[in-house]
């Protein structure tokens, strides 16, 4: 398991920059990110979309996109990390979107959720992961495989 600390050296190391756009997380990741000494060099912004008006307006995901395949897909997981990275020019993105729960959403059951990477060649890195646990354990375990993700890709660039 990657550490928080791995991908904020990492991206140092690089003089890269990041950013995210957080749905289920609500921020978590970026707050993590922030733990790292120096990372103020690598960490340009986040933002916290959790309603779809917000995914809209801040970070530009189509309507049409969210009516298409709904806020739980990969889909808008893509254009979230594409949004956030726009608007802050950072090298990196990443992204979170899913389904906290107790409850499903949208058909999708409670423990659903995209990640959305895009590097600093603007490839998109898609993962969903199926979590077990309550809220908390989640959307924490959404964090753990974004940063597993990250050290592996950032480790190949």
């Amino acid at each position: 398991m990657a550490t928080v600390s791995e991908v904020g050296e990492l991206l140092i190391q690089k003089q890269q920059t990041i950013t995210s756009a957080e749905s289920l997380t609500a921020g978590l990741f970026a707050s993590t990110l922030a733990e790292v000494s120096g990372i103020s060099a690598a960490l340009k912004g986040a933002f916290v979309t959790y309603s779809p008006e917000m995914k809209e307006a801040l970070i530009g995901v189509p309507h049409i996109l969210i009516q298409r395949h709904g806020v739980v897909s990969a889909q808008v997981a893509e254009a979230m990390a594409r949004g956030a990275k726009y608007q802050t020019k950072a090298d990196w993105a990443v992204s979170f979107t899913g389904v906290a729960g107790p409850d499903e959403l949208e058909g999708q059951p409670a423990g659903t959720v995209f990640i959305a990477i895009i590097d600093d060649h603007d490839e998109v890195h898609i993962a969903q992961g199926h979590f077990a646990g309550n809220r908390q354990v989640v959307r924490q375990q959404s964090v753990q495989q974004a940063l597993d993700e990250l050290t592996n890709l950032l480790s190949k660039n």
